[in-house]
C-alpha cells in the first residue's frame, strides 16, 4: 500500500510538471532517500543545489548553512516567544534531528530549505514547519551566499598575506641588489630589487585595505527580512545577525536579499580582478628574462622542466601556471560582472555567480602558485649589475649632479648626457669606457647650444666616473619612497608593521567567528530536550 502511495504521489507530481504550470512544485513533496536524488530533484525543477554538499559536505556547505540558521532562528523565535518553549524544545530536537541523520551511512544533505524542513516535519510531525515563521528562501540563502562570500574573501586575503610576507622576505634579502628598472619597455634607471619588491607589496597592501572596506559592507545579516519586506512576525534580526556571525544587520529588507546581492559580490570579484592584474605583471616581470640569453633573475633548477625536443630549454611552467591561473580570475571576475548585468532586480542569475563561477577558487590557486615562484627564485646580483653597466642608465644623473653640484641649468646637463648617450651608442662604448676628454668636448657643445658662460666640464674624471656608477645614483637618491637603501630599510620596517596589523584583522575576523558559532551552539543545546 505505501509503494501504490508512493507512486501515486509522484504521478501526481508529474502531472502537475506536465500541466500548464499553474502550479509550483514542492521540493519538499519530491520523496528522495539520499543526497544525490534530493540534489537531482531539486536540479530538475530549477531549485539551488549545492555541489558541494555530494562531495561529503564542507561547514560551509548549503546543507550546513541551513541548518545553522534553523538552529538561530529556533534560538531566536523561542526568545522572542514567537513558540512556545514546549514548542522550542521540540523543534529544536527536530533541527538536531537532521545534523544526526546526515552523520548516518544512509543520511540524506539535501541543499533545499523545504527538503530539510521535511525531514524535520517526518521526525516530529508538522508543528517542525512553525521554525519557518516569518523566514523565506529568500533571506535564507542571501545570507548562505553571504556567509560563502565572507568564507571565501577571508581565505583570498589569507593567501594575499602570505604572498606580501613573502615578498617582504626576499626584499629584506635584497636592499643591496641593483637591477634595472623599465618605463614603456626601455631601461630606464637602476634601483633595488628589494624597492621593486616593495612597490608591488604596496599595491597589494592597498588590496587589503580594499578587503577590510569591503568586510564592513558585506557583514550585514539579511537573515530576517523574508521574501524582500519582511513579514508579520516581530522577529530579531538583530540577534539573528549576532547568532551567525554577521556584524549587524542590512537594514532596508529589499536591500538585503534582492539589491545589495548586485553589488556586493561585484566589489569583491573586482578586488580579486585588481590583484590578478599586478600578479600578472609581476610574473611578466620575470617571464621576460628568459629571453634573454643571460639573465639575472631565474628560476632554480628544480622548478622548471625541460623540453621534449632541445634539451637546453628550461621551460617555466610555474610561471606560466601562474599567469594562466591570473588570467582566470580575471575572465571570471568579468564573467561575474556579465551575470549580473542587464538583469531584473530578484533574479537569481547574479546572486551566486562567483561561487557557481569559482572565482575565489582561482584566486586561491593563483596566490599558491605566485607563492611557489617566489620560494623558487633565483637572483644574480653580479648579472644584474652588469646589464645594468652595459647601458647608459645613469646618464640622469650626469644632469643632476652638474645642477645639484655645479648649478648648471638641468636643460643643458641633459642635452650634454643626450650628446654622449648618441656617440657611445654609435661608438659602442660603454660608460667605464668612455673617453674623459670626449666628455669635455661635449660639455662644451651643449653649453655653446645654450649659450652658457661656462663651458669647461666642471667634474674631475673621478667624479665624472663616479656619477655613472648605478650604485652611486641609487645611493645618492633623496626624499620619501626612493630606492636608497636607507629608505628602502625604512619602507621595509612600515610595510611588515602594516602586514601584521592586517594579519591581526584577519585573527580577529575569524575568531569573531569562531565565537559566533560556539555562542549559537550554547543557545541551541538549551533548547534541546533534557533526555539526550
Amino acid at each position: 500500500m505505501r509503494t501504490r502511495k508512493t507512486l501515486l504521489h509522484l504521478a501526481v507530481v508529474y502531472a502537475l510538471f506536465a500541466s500548464s504550470g499553474a502550479l509550483a512544485a514542492n521540493t519538499a513533496e519530491l520523496p528522495c532517500r539520499t543526497t544525490a536524488e534530493c540534489a537531482e530533484q531539486a536540479r530538475k525543477i530549477g531549485a539551488t543545489v549545492d555541489k558541494s554538499a555530494l562531495k561529503g559536505g564542507a561547514y560551509e556547505s548549503q546543507f550546513s548553512w541551513l541548518n545553522r540558521i534553523n538552529k538561530a532562528s529556533i534560538v531566536m523565535l523561542s526568545e522572542e516567544g514567537i513558540v512556545s518553549a514546549q514548542q522550542g524544545r521540540r523543534i529544536a530536537g527536530g533541527v538536531q534531528h537532521v545534523i544526526d541523520q546526515a552523520a548516518q551511512p544512509d543520511g540524506k544533505r539535501p541543499s533545499d530549505v523545504l527538503q530539510v524542513e521535511q525531514i524535520m516535519i517526518d521526525k516530529i510531525g508538522p508543528e517542525a514547519s512553525l521554525i519557518h515563521s516569518g523566514r523565506s528562501r529568500q533571506d535564507m540563502y542571501a545570507t548562505y551566499r553571504l556567509a560563502v562570500l565572507r568564507a571565501q574573501v577571508l581565505d583570498y586575503s589569507d593567501a594575499l598575506n602570505a604572498s606580501r610576507a613573502r615578498l617582504l622576505k626576499i626584499a629584506g634579502d635584497n636592499v643591496d641588489t641593483l637591477i634595472p628598472a623599465y618605463t614603456n619597455g626601455v631601461q630606464a634607471m637602476p634601483i633595488s630589487y628589494a624597492h621593486y619588491l616593495l612597490a608591488f607589496e604596496a599595491s597589494f597592501e592597498r588590496d587589503a585595505q580594499r578587503i577590510r572596506e569591503l568586510y564592513a559592507r558585506l557583514n550585514l545579516s539579511p537573515m530576517g527580512s523574508a521574501v524582500l519586506a519582511n513579514s508579520g512576525w516581530p522577529l530579531n534580526r538583530e540577534r539573528l545577525a549576532t547568532l551567525l556571525g554577521f556584524d549587524g544587520v542590512r537594514e532596508n529588507s529589499l536591500d538585503s536579499s534582492q539589491v545589495s546581492t548586485f553589488d556586493i559580490p561585484l566589489e569583491a570579484a573586482g578586488i580579486a580582478s585588481s590583484s590578478a592584474i599586478r600578479v600578472g605583471a609581476l610574473i611578466g616581470d620575470i617571464h621576460t628574462q628568459y629571453h634573454q640569453t643571460r639573465p639575472w633573475l631565474l628560476l632554480e633548477e628544480g622548478s622548471t622542466y625541460t623540453s621534449s625536443a632541445m634539451p637546453q630549454k628550461r621551460n617555466p611552467g610555474l610561471l606560466m601556471r601562474t599567469r594562466e591561473s591570473a588570467s582566470d580570475v580575471i575572465g571570471l571576475a568579468g564573467a561575474t560582472t556579465i551575470r549580473a548585468h542587464n538583469v531584473t532586480t530578484g533574479m537569481t542569475d547574479y546572486k551566486a555567480a562567483f561561487d557557481d563561477l569559482g572565482l575565489f577558487g582561482s584566486a586561491a590557486d593563483m596566490f599558491e602558485r605566485l607563492d611557489m615562484v617566489l620560494d623558487a627564485l633565483v637572483i644574480n646580483p653580479e648579472r644584474a649589475l652588469e646589464e645594468l653597466d652595459a647601458d647608459w642608465t645613469t646618464s640622469m644623473e650626469l644632469a643632476d649632479t652638474l645642477e645639484r653640484e655645479h648649478k648648471v641649468p638641468f636643460r643643458i646637463g641633459h642635452s650634454f648626457a643626450s650628446l654622449i648617450v648618441g656617440q657611445a651608442r654609435d661608438q659602442g662604448l660603454l660608460p667605464k669606457a668612455f673617453p674623459y676628454a670626449d666628455a669635455q668636448k661635449l660639455f662644451t657643445q651643449a653649453a655653446q647650444k645654450y649659450g652658457w658662460k661656462e663651458q669647461r666640464l666642471p667634474l674631475s674624471e673621478s667624479a665624472f666616473r663616479a656619477t655613472l656608477s648605478p650604485r652611486t645614483m641609487v645611493e645618492t637618491r633623496k626624499g620619501t619612497g626612493g630606492p636608497q637603501p636607507a629608505e628602502v630599510r625604512r619602507m621595509l620596517g612600515e610595510a611588515g608593521k602594516r602586514l601584521q596589523a592586517d594579519e591581526r584583522w584577519m585573527s580577529e575576523r575569524r575568531q569573531h567567528l569562531i565565537d559566533a558559532d560556539q555562542a549559537l551552539d550554547k543557545a541551541f543545546a538549551r533548547l534541546l530536550p533534557a533526555s539526550r
